[in-house]
C-alpha cells in the first residue's frame, strides 16, 4: 500500500512538473481591451452572439455546389438545426466515422483544407461529417471568436448524435485552425469520453499580439491525439509545438504524437500538401486499430 501511494505521488509531481511552465500567464491588454476578461467567462453563453445572418449566406452560396457527398441538416435545440456535408466510405468495411471542423469565418465546403479532407478521408474508408461552424464578420479576430465558442459545441454534440443514430462508435474529432480552438474548449468543458481519438491541425493560430486565453486540455484527454502542422505555418502554431508535445507528455498517451507536414502552410494550399496531410491522418489513424 506504502509503494502505491509513493508511485502516486511521484507520478502526480511528474505531471506538475510538465504541466506548471505551459501556464498561461496573464494576458496583456490589447490596446483598450482587457482579454483576461475573455477567461472569466470562458465556455459560458455571453451576450455574444455569431453573425446567423453571415452564415445563412454563405451557405446558400454554397449548398448547391457540393457535388460530393450530402448536405444534411442537424438538428440543435429551439428548432434549429445546422448545415453539413456528409460523405460514405468508398469500402464496404468503413473504418469509422470523422468530423471536421473548419477554420475562422470559412464554411464546411472550403476548397482549401476541409474539402480534400473530407473527401480524400472517404475515399480512405472513414465517413466524413464536415460542420458548419458559427462565424462573425469577415474582419473578426481571434478575442472577438472566443465568446462564441459555446455554439460550436452544441454543433459538435449534433455532429457526435449524428454518428450515434448510425451505429458508428469509432468517430474522431478534426479540428482546423479556430476549428481546433472550438473542439479544444468543447473538450475543456465537456471532456474527449465520446470520441475514440482527437486531431489538432495548426492548432494555437490566433492574430497579431492576441495570445491564447486558456490552455488546450492536452493533459487531462485520455484519447490519443495527434497534433499535426504545416512546415511553414504561422509562427505562433509552430512556436507553441513545444508546449503542446509536454502538455501531452503529461496524458501519457503513447499513441499521442506530433507530425509536422512538409513544404506546407497554414491552409495546405502547396500542391500535393493536401493530399500529405490525408495520408498522414488516415496512416495514424489505422495505426490506432
Amino acid at each position: 500500500m506504502l509503494s502505491k501511494l509513493i508511485l502516486a505521488i511521484g507520478l502526480s509531481l511528474s505531471q506538475i512538473t510538465y504541466a506548471l511552465p505551459f501556464s498561461l500567464p496573464e494576458l496583456p491588454k490589447f490596446g483598450d481591451f482587457d482579454p483576461n476578461s475573455l477567461r472569466q467567462f470562458f465556455n459560458e453563453f455571453t451576450d455574444a452572439k455569431p453573425d446567423f445572418e453571415r452564415e445563412t449566406r454563405m451557405i446558400n452560396e454554397i449548398e448547391d455546389s457540393v457535388m460530393d457527398g450530402d448536405v444534411e441538416y442537424l438538428p440543435l435545440k429551439n428548432d434549429k438545426e445546422v448545415f453539413s456535408i456528409y460523405m460514405e466510405p468508398d469500402t464496404d468495411t468503413p473504418k469509422g466515422g470523422v468530423i471536421i471542423l473548419h477554420s475562422r469565418g470559412y464554411h464546411a465546403n472550403w476548397s482549401s483544407t476541409i474539402k480534400p479532407l473530407r473527401i480524400g478521408l472517404a475515399e480512405k474508408g472513414w465517413h466524413t461529417l464536415s460542420v458548419q461552424m458559427p462565424v462573425l464578420d469577415k474582419n473578426a479576430k481571434y478575442y472577438d471568436y472566443v465568446p462564441i465558442f459555446p455554439y460550436a459545441h452544441e454543433r459538435i454534440d449534433a455532429a457526435l448524435s449524428f454518428y450515434k443514430q448510425r451505429g458508428i462508435d469509432n468517430v474522431v474529432l478534426i479540428g482546423h485552425g479556430c476549428g481546433a480552438h472550438m473542439s479544444m474548449s468543447y473538450i475543456d468543458k465537456y471532456g474527449d469520453g465520446k470520441i475514440s481519438a482527437y486531431i489538432g491541425i495548426g492548432m494555437g493560430a490566433t492574430d497579431y499580439k492576441q495570445k491564447i486565453v486558456k490552455q488546450f486540455p492536452l493533459d487531462k484527454m485520455l484519447t490519443p491525439v495527434l497534433d499535426v502542422f504545416a512546415e511553414n505555418d504561422f509562427p505562433g502554431v509552430i512556436r507553441l509545438s513545444e508546449s503542446r508535445q509536454n502538455l501531452m507528455k503529461v496524458a501519457a498517451n503513447i499513441k499521442s504524437t506530433q507530425k509536422v507536414i512538409k513544404d506546407a502552410g497554414h491552409y495546405y494550399k502547396e500542391n500535393g500538401t493536401a493530399q500529405a496531410l490525408t495520408n498522414t491522418i488516415d496512416a495514424w489513424l489505422s495505426g490506432l486499430r
